[in-house]
């Protein structure tokens, strides 16, 4: 008896030690990763009154759930299966006491349908009433395609259902669910749908077979009226209410057969109650609007606040076919039609336009039409001309853009006239807020010198949009940041600019101009920015919401400077530059908020230059400026960011990660004190190992810099034992040492947190830049960042792999030609010729590298012909008789970016001289993977690469012989999960 007890003691024993060892984190490996789910931040709602959160918990291969939680109680969360999607629709009614959400079709069923190319699959809408269990509060719709509720109102659900079967007409049923009665209401054909602010209203559009009932309908929500506003053979489109939602303006598209574009109308409503429509057809217009032009689809019209104006866009209307152009000439152009000469003209292939037409026929009239090219079928081809703006690829890139590309034009409904606002010679408008003036911008006398050096010149006019009269604010206005810009004030009325190193106001009406900045203690030139650029600026918070102030970030702190009268700039921060803490920007708490509003506290995020901490500071406003500085309310050594407010409660939402912590969300008051975690983000990373925490790494870079690196811990790391090691850069990155990386398959191969979870150390090295010395400057800052690295006992120096891609590719091609301290080193899509990647082109914009060698990143001055020593020093091909570290390359055929014919290059070189190389292609991919199959095959295959020279693991097939063309589709299929 004694015996069998002790026998079912041990049992026991071995049972809970199996349990214990199956609860025990595990490394997680790239076949964990498609079922891992995760909080998609993008979907987080909060409710107006901010009782209540709701986000979507998706996965890669799997189905996803929409998580519901009441804040104040942590107990109440519901969780409800969606089925399968990277993005769920989640939206709360305005009064927050309903919850709409989309359910999709399950992973299995898409899959399914996908083998067997079935029908389409239709998504299901769940509406429910927020804390009620009473089912009647719950309700299903089958076949949604969008849904909204009524703003404002919320009395109303719109559901736009799934249009099925084929036909010409392009809406279909729209179910209008009354949230109180529970009854729904059907409109037949409606193609577009949108309610005004308040709810009270619901503009439509109808498009039904054979346009039998298409038109513009006003359903009045309150007391159920529908409104024709207009109805005609046409297609009715793009309504845009005004933003207190007292009209909207649509346009109305008329077919042409002698066009290849519709013909445009244009649609304004006002005075909802008894519903005022004014309808402009500019084909009736016989003096104000070129017949040569039309209102265009491609922009949506807007009326002016004081709804006086409208503004829509026009473009040049093409004819659809030459014999049509008969129709539109007149009794004696017919005659000349049946003479020869005529006939030349119908046949000449470039005319595409009236205009083209009448120069055609005016040379008829003076004699001089010239016999044109016979039947024969027209060549396929391409003329590059050195004296092109753009290159031929850059405008093949933007045909589509130009082809659809508009003007802006002006209706003035009281005298009914239209305006014209830019053409040909002023190619940029931005309507200003209030619409009494618009700033307009051309590059067009620059973009040849531009697109070749990189550098950024425009003309600058001013608009007036009472009377359309042009006058120009700059010319040959250098630009060397996005800070440059001008930017209007929310009263529209001034506009600040950077030019010089220094900010600058400027008074619309009066013409006057104020440096703003040249006066203070600090400056505002980014003195970072190690571009070829000239004195480019810090980033602007942007206008107070009373149009007196800006607020400007010196790259540390933030200052209220006043554009008129004589107060004095303040420094509302105090602390940053002396403290190394950057006052990064400022959070909005208000989407619909015009400019800063000076009487409620700021929000600022703030960042440790040194420590990488981060944080939220308040600071409080006033006109006379503040001298406490900033009030610091959460400072962590963690990543804090994306402060949210909830609509109508000082209920407030901020999110923490740590690279080893998934980011989650908490809930606090104004203060920010006592948060509370209110999501369960990742809800199994307990099941896995992670990074054992991050340390900082100070250096100096042989050319002097001090620089930071951040090292990433091994999960399960001890202290004093050393550990392999992948170096990972791309210019700066030290600040991500607090990112949580997801798990995933990124469209590079590398993922830190997995390498961290399987025994790698990972280190990432800033990088600055040395002018002329793009590869050398990665040598004089990664080898000292990496001999640190290796003095704090973590990394093996036997050990260590490196990895970049592109940019961060280019530095790894190069720095394994100049030291053999790496033992592996994986280059993703590099550049690896600087003279001849200076001459191709970036295929994914169809520019030219030259300008992004000469002003941006390439970080050269001049091109190889002025420079040559500087871009043979710095390419890593001709230096590929040093290398000694096996490399793996991944480069795609189809590389938008960086050209294949780099990798190709590279690669020949290493194995002509019988180098360790192995070069992946995978095929149709762009500069990064696209498809899933090929992001886990590539994120395999690296770590398998790194586990072999730096772990000892046994080399795969692929890695030791190769594998040949006629084995490669069996290789493929046993690898693929």
């Amino acid at each position: 008896m004694k015996k069998l007890f002790t026998f079912f003691w041990l049992f026991c024993l071995i049972c809970n030690l199996s349990f214990a060892q199956d609860d025990t984190p595990k490394p997680m490996t790239w076949k964990d990763i498609p079922t891992w789910k995760s909080m998609n931040t993008g979907t987080f709602q909060i409710s107006p009154d901010g009782k209540w959160v709701a986000y979507g918990m998706t996965a890669l291969e799997a189905d996803g759930e929409v998580i519901l939680q009441y804040v104040s109680d942590p107990d109440s969360t519901q969780t409800f299966k969606i089925g399968f999607t990277t993005y769920p629709s989640i939206e709360f009614s305005e009064d927050s006491k309903w919850i709409a959400f989309k359910e999709y079709p399950t992973f299995k069923e898409k899959e399914a349908n996908k083998k067997s190319k079935g029908k389409p699959l239709h998504d299901k809408l769940t509406l429910m009433k927020l804390g009620s269990t009473d089912k009647e509060d719950k309700k299903t719709f089958e076949n949604v395609s969008n849904f909204s509720f009524n703003r404002d109102a919320s009395t109303h659900l719109a559901i736009n259902l799934t249009k099925d079967g084929g036909g010409d007409a392009k809406g279909s049923d729209l179910l209008i669910y009354h949230l109180n009665s529970k009854k729904a209401q059907n409109l037949g054909n409606v193609a577009e749908f949108s309610f005004n602010k308040s709810g009270n209203y619901l503009a439509y559009t109808v498009d039904a077979a054979n346009q039998s009932g298409n038109g513009i309908y006003l359903l009045n929500m309150t007391n159920n009226s529908t409104t024709v506003l207009d109805s005609d053979d046409a297609a009715y489109k793009s309504i845009n209410w005004t933003e207190k939602g007292d009209a909207f303006a649509a346009l109305k598209m008329v077919k042409d057969k002698k066009y290849k574009q519709d013909q445009g109308k244009l649609v304004g409503v006002k005075n909802l109650s008894s519903p005022q429509v004014t309808v402009y057809d500019p084909a009736k217009d016989s003096t104000g609007f070129s017949k040569e032009y039309t209102i265009s689809p491609n922009r949506r019209p807007m009326w002016s606040e004081d709804l006086t104006r409208l503004f829509y866009g026009i473009h040049p209307l093409v004819l659809a076919k030459k014999e049509d152009v008969k129709k539109e000439l007149d009794k004696d152009s017919v005659k000349l039609a049946e003479s020869e000469a005529m006939k030349r003209i119908m046949a000449d292939t470039s005319m595409n336009s009236i205009a083209d037409l009448k120069k055609a026929l005016s040379k008829l009239d003076s004699g001089k039409v010239s016999p044109k090219a016979n039947d024969a079928d027209k060549p396929d081809m391409t003329i590059w001309h050195w004296n092109d703006s753009r290159l031929q690829s850059r405008q093949q890139v933007l045909e589509n853009q130009d082809k659809n590309y508009s003007f802006y034009a002006m209706y003035n409904v009281a005298s009914g006239k239209h305006i014209p606002l830019q053409d040909s010679t002023m190619r940029s408008l931005s309507i200003l807020d209030k619409e009494k003036y618009a700033i307009g911008s051309d590059n067009q006398t620059y973009e040849l010198q531009s697109n070749l050096d990189g550098q950024n010149y425009q003309d600058f006019y001013i608009v007036d949009l009472m009377t359309g009269e042009k006058k120009t604010l700059f010319t040959n206005f250098y630009l060397p940041g996005y800070s440059s810009y001008p930017r209007s004030s929310p009263d529209g009325t001034k506009l600040i600019y950077g030019y010089d190193g220094n900010y600058y106001s400027y008074d619309i009406a009066s013409g006057e101009e104020a440096n703003l900045t040249a006066s203070l203690p600090v400056t505002f030139v980014d003195e970072d920015d190690d571009h070829n650029v000239k004195k480019p600026l810090q980033g602007s918070l942007g206008w107070s919401s009373d149009s007196q102030y800006v607020l400007l970030n010196d790259g540390w702190d933030i200052w209220q400077v006043p554009v008129t009268g004589k107060e004095k700039a303040v420094n509302l921060t105090l602390n940053g530059r002396t403290d190394k803490i950057r006052y990064q920007y400022r959070f909005s708490l208000d989407p619909d908020e015009k400019g800063i509003n000076l009487s409620k506290p700021l929000y600022i995020r703030t960042y440790g230059e040194w420590t990488k901490k981060s944080g939220i500071s308040r600071i409080n406003t006033s006109k006379k400026g503040l001298v406490s500085g900033a009030e610091t309310l959460v400072w962590e050594d963690a990543s804090i960011g994306s402060l949210q407010k909830a609509e109508d409660a000082e209920v407030y939402f901020f999110n923490k990660e740590k690279f080893n912590e998934p980011d989650q969300i908490y809930v606090a008051d104004a203060s920010l004190s006592s948060p509370t975690k209110i999501t369960e983000n990742a809800p199994d990373a307990g099941n896995y190992s992670w990074s054992a925490g991050t340390r900082l790494v100070d250096y100096v870079s042989d050319k002097g810099d001090t620089l930071q690196g951040a090292l990433f811990l091994p999960a399960n790391y001890v202290e004093g034992e050393k550990y392999p090691t992948v170096v990972y850069y791309y210019e700066k990155l030290s600040q991500t040492r607090h990112n949580w990386v997801n798990p995933g398959y990124s469209g590079t191969g590398w993922n830190p947190n997995i390498y961290t979870s399987n025994g790698f150390a990972v280190f990432i090295p800033d990088i600055v830049y040395t002018m002329d010395d793009p590869g050398m400057s990665a040598v004089w800052c990664v080898i000292p960042g990496v001999k640190a690295a290796i003095e704090t006992g973590v990394i093996d120096a036997e050990n260590i792999g490196i990895h970049g891609h592109s940019w961060g590719g280019y530095q790894t091609a190069f720095l394994i030609t100049q030291t053999d301290m790496f033992k592996a080193g994986a280059a993703g899509a590099p550049l690896t010729n600087m003279i001849s990647m200076y001459d191709l082109i970036y295929w994914n914009s169809g520019g030219g590298n030259m300008s992004i060698f000469e002003a941006s990143q390439g970080r050269f001055t001049g091109g190889p012909w002025e420079n040559w020593e500087s871009y043979e020093r710095n390419s890593p091909v001709y230096h590929v008789k040093n290398v000694t570290t096996p490399l793996l390359m991944l480069h795609n055929d189809k590389d938008g970016a960086v050209d294949f014919t780099q990798g190709i290059e590279y690669y020949s070189a290493l194995r002509r001289l019988k180098k360790p190389v192995i070069l992946v292609q995978y095929k149709g991919e762009n500069h990064g993977l696209g498809k899933l199959e090929n992001r886990k095959d590539y994120s395999v295959r690296m770590m398998e690469f790194f586990d072999h020279h730096l772990k000892g693991a046994e080399a795969p097939e692929w890695m030791s012989k190769g594998i040949d063309k006629i084995d490669l589709d069996e290789h493929l299929k046993e690898r693929a999960f």
